[in-house]
């Protein structure tokens, strides 16, 4: 059956919107040329979305003759206003964007541990609200949060996780009390994290491959065939209650000590630091990132004079050399049991060591595991949360504006 009138104008105004999304500002020419519709329909969805406020003209195409084709249309990017959360156990990011995703306003403020609850929550509402001001936003359509933790996959709300803050669960429902025009969701940080590196970073381009989120904690996010998992109860990724050798006991339901965390969080890949005599530069990264990237810094160093050779025998070699041990430990536990062809190093830890570490974690794979797998570290580092909150943001105030795309 063919479409109607009008169904067949929502198609092609959702179809030009989608590439207006994809590829920024459009002529009425290169959108003739991309959906293939004829020059009157074009030239009519055009005067259609205009109308509707949803696009405008925001310069010109830069063609030598003038005329209606020289005009570029774009999304009106002041037509909502977004934040997006990095909720931590010792602070909270926040960042305001358009709909476009032009960042606007950003802020951070750190929450001792010693804060109550209420108080807790008082600072990151009142982050958000302030950095919201600050971007000229009179009311934020969509926010979108990253958090450590289990999301229930049926009420898409942060499970009630021992050995996390309680500020964090309670956070949500508080930003909903002061933003009731705001739809806010929640997301785990890894997943978020996985979603930034496909669309910005490391992992452009494919899709099937998990990211191993190296930072204070230890997480992974599987991406099978296009589709973020999650599993049956959220739990997907939560690699580090991994049973692993080199560890002083097993974990438990509550506690991940004995398991993958404790050979590859921050604590231990500061010890581990510690144990060969590397140390992080003072300053504002964090101690184990720090000390990876000093590490890094020295084998760069010594390949780089002399025989172009890295000195084997360096601390910072041998630190390397035992932490992509450890890494490796979990990098073919992942492959084992899923194959997804390419693992990302990502996290703070991930980025800092590069691909220095990476390369040592990929020859020891090669070893370790029959099935081919890349070892990639992460572009985006600990940034990667706060870019997925934004990128999962902005796509649901996207669709609803503009429809959901054509499945």
């Amino acid at each position: 059956m063919a479409a109607s009138p009008s169904t067949a104008r929502a198609i092609n105004d959702r179809l030009a919107l989608r590439l207006l999304q994809q590829e920024g500002p459009l002529t009425a020419a290169q959108l003739k040329q991309l959906t293939g519709l004829s020059r009157p329909t074009v030239a009519d969805l055009v005067e259609r979305l205009t109308a509707a406020g949803l696009i405008a003209v925001v310069g010109e195409a830069g063609e030598q003759r003038r005329g209606p084709n020289a005009k570029l249309y774009g999304i009106v990017a002041g037509l909502a206003h977004l934040a997006a959360l990095d909720v931590r156990t010792e602070g909270v990011a926040v960042v305001v964007c358009d709909l476009v995703g032009e960042v606007l306003a950003e802020a951070s403020v750190p929450i001792t541990q010693d804060a109550g609850t209420g108080p807790a929550v008082e600072q990151a509402v009142a982050l958000v609200e302030r950095t919201a001001k600050e971007a000229g936003a009179d009311r934020l359509h969509t926010v979108g949060i990253g958090a450590p933790g289990l999301i229930d996959p049926a009420s898409g709300e942060l499970r009630d996780t021992t050995g996390l803050p309680e500020w964090h669960r309670r956070l949500v429902a508080a930003l909903q009390e002061r933003l009731p025009e705001a739809r806010v969701s929640v997301e785990n940080e890894t997943n978020l994290a996985a979603l930034a590196e496909q669309r910005d970073g490391a992992a452009l381009g494919r899709d099937t491959f998990a990211l191993l989120w190296l930072g204070h904690g230890t997480g992974a996010a599987v991406v099978l065939d296009g589709v973020l998992r999650r599993g049956a109860s959220g739990g997907t990724g939560e690699i580090g209650f991994l049973p692993v050798p080199g560890t002083n006991g097993v974990p438990s339901a509550t506690d991940c000590a004995g398991g993958f965390h404790s050979l590859v969080g921050a604590a231990a890949v500061a010890e581990l630091a510690g144990e060969y005599g590397v140390v992080a530069e003072a300053g504002t990264e964090p101690a184990a990132a720090g000390a990876v990237r000093a590490a890094v810094a020295e084998v760069t160093e010594g390949a780089s004079a002399g025989s172009g050779l890295a000195r084997p025998t360096s601390a910072g070699a041998r630190f390397l050399d035992a932490l992509a041990d450890r890494v490796a430990v979990g990098v073919a536990s992942v492959a084992a049991v899923l194959d997804p062809g390419c693992v990302v190093l990502g996290g703070e830890i991930g980025q800092a060591g590069g691909e220095v570490l990476a390369a040592r974690v990929r020859d020891r794979m090669t070893r370790m595991s029959p099935l081919p797998t890349e070892v990639r570290p992460g572009a985006l580092g600990g940034g990667a949360v706060l870019r997925g909150a934004l990128l999962t943001a902005r796509d649901r105030a996207q669709d609803e504006l503009f429809g959901p795309p054509d499945r």
